[in-house]
């Protein structure tokens, strides 16, 4: 098996025991369950390094990268809208799911046009990524309504405005594909 699938394995095995040590009634679980989810963020920086460096890229890691990674981002999500229990982090937890949803559907549909490429990830998607990656880690390492939670929770809607951004771009670029229909 290749390297950056392995990593790529890893973080969807990593999520059920972020969970799991995220609920752990210990005073280090959030500090623990920030430090696995930051791991697997890493993992998914790597694991694209490796395949494009290594030149070991597949169709199976193509298929699974971006699911684990959704599967994470949602997760950390899921687990963050529960503990904060506020419309203000519900609202950039739906924003960014719901884009993820509707560009993977794009995505898919543009591959079965042999348009993918149109849709290709963008700058602005990596630092989308980047910064979510960010604010999550910082929401879940430190205590709910703290200074530092919210520095991460406008990290988060800086996310979530960058999501809605790299939505239109990718929109925009598959409208004379999607349009041609209407």
């Amino acid at each position: 098996m290749k390297i950056p699938n392995i990593l790529t394995l890893l973080r969807i095995v990593l999520i059920p025991v972020f969970v799991l040590v995220y609920y752990l009634p210990f005073s280090w679980a959030p500090l623990a369950s920030a430090l696995i989810f930051g791991l697997a963020a890493v993992t998914d920086w790597f694991d694209g390094y490796l395949a494009r460096k290594l030149d070991q890229s597949s169709p199976f890691g193509a298929f699974l990268d971006p699911v684990a990674d959704k599967l994470m981002v949602a997760v950390a999500l899921g687990v963050l809208v529960e503990t904060f229990a506020e419309p203000w982090m519900t609202v950039p937890a739906i924003v960014i799911i719901g884009r993820e949803i509707v560009i993977s559907a794009l995505r898919e549909w543009m591959a079965e046009l042999g348009k993918r490429a149109s849709v290709a990830v963008s700058m602005i998607g990596k630092i989308k990524t980047t910064l979510q990656m960010i604010s999550i880690l910082v929401l879940l390492a430190v205590p709910p309504l703290s200074t530092l939670s919210w520095v991460g929770a406008g990290a988060l809607y800086g996310a979530a405005l960058l999501t809605l951004w790299s939505m239109f771009v990718y929109l925009r670029a598959a409208w004379p594909f999607l349009s041609e229909d209407i």
